[in-house]
């Protein structure tokens, strides 16, 4: 059975919108071309930090609070309390370890700095009476 012929001839536009036509397939070929050049463009950045990239880790692995630690070995710091402070409780909080106790019958909080590798506040707790 022959299939009827389902192509229609188009018919030719008129001059203004055969104009309107061609400025339009102006208009997509430029965008096409910006689209392009803005992709090289992009492509060619991530190439270019890829390139950069160093090929050995940093020496610092690891930064907290202000610190970095050095790769391969820990960071090694000694906190010097005053003598006869008595340890109650301990805190951290990013760089800094907070020494709660007693001193000589009185209650004392002592803020040590790791960054700084020293006591940084020193703190006496007194209630009124």
């Amino acid at each position: 059975m022959p299939q009827p012929e389902v192509e229609e001839k188009e018919e030719p536009l008129d001059p203004a919108m055969e104009r309107i036509r061609r400025k339009m397939v102006l208009l997509q070929l430029v965008s096409g071309g910006i689209l392009f050049v803005c992709f090289m463009a992009v492509l060619a950045a991530v190439v270019y930090k890829v390139s950069l990239r160093p090929s050995e880790p940093a020496a610092t692995i690891a930064t907290n609070g202000g610190f970095a630690v050095p790769s391969g070995q820990p960071l090694a710091v000694t906190a010097q309390l005053p003598a006869g402070f008595t340890v109650q409780f301990v805190s951290t909080s990013g760089g800094q370890i907070t020494f709660f106790g007693q001193l000589n019958g009185g209650q004392k909080v002592l803020v040590f700095d790791i960054a700084a590798g020293r006591i940084v506040a020193d703190v006496t707790v007194a209630i009124p009476k």
